[in-house]
């Protein structure tokens, strides 16, 4: 039987910021955050670490280790997280400089350094 399909599903390209995409409004904000939050869960990770020891590390307590390595940073702030990489022996630097010209709002990134 040959059936084919009548109706088409709309697509629509990336920007590369899924927040920007379903317009969160401050998307790079959210972009870092979830950058930030997958290299603590990297980190947690590689280091074998259990959900308690990694609550000691970082100075904080069991269920907030739980809420970051199950995707959930709503209650943490950039700062906070970048203050949690480091507890966990992670350098953080912040570059700071200035927009291009024709761009009037500078931008916010993460970058991570390949893992060796």
């Amino acid at each position: 039987m040959d059936r084919r399909r009548t109706s088409r599903i709309a697509v629509a390209a990336s920007s590369g910021n899924v927040f920007a995409d379903l317009g969160f409004p401050e998307p790079e904000e959210e972009l870092a955050k979830a950058e930030l939050l997958k290299h603590i869960q990297q980190t947690i990770r590689r280091r074998r670490l259990s959900q308690k020891a990694a609550a000691v590390l970082m100075g904080v307590d069991q269920p907030k280790v739980s809420a970051l390595v199950n995707g959930r940073c709503a209650n943490f702030s950039s700062g906070r997280l970048m203050k949690l990489l480091t507890r966990l022996g992670q350098d953080v630097e912040v570059t700071i400089r200035p927009a291009p010209r024709g761009r009037e709002r500078g931008r916010l990134r993460v970058h991570a350094e390949a893992r060796a």
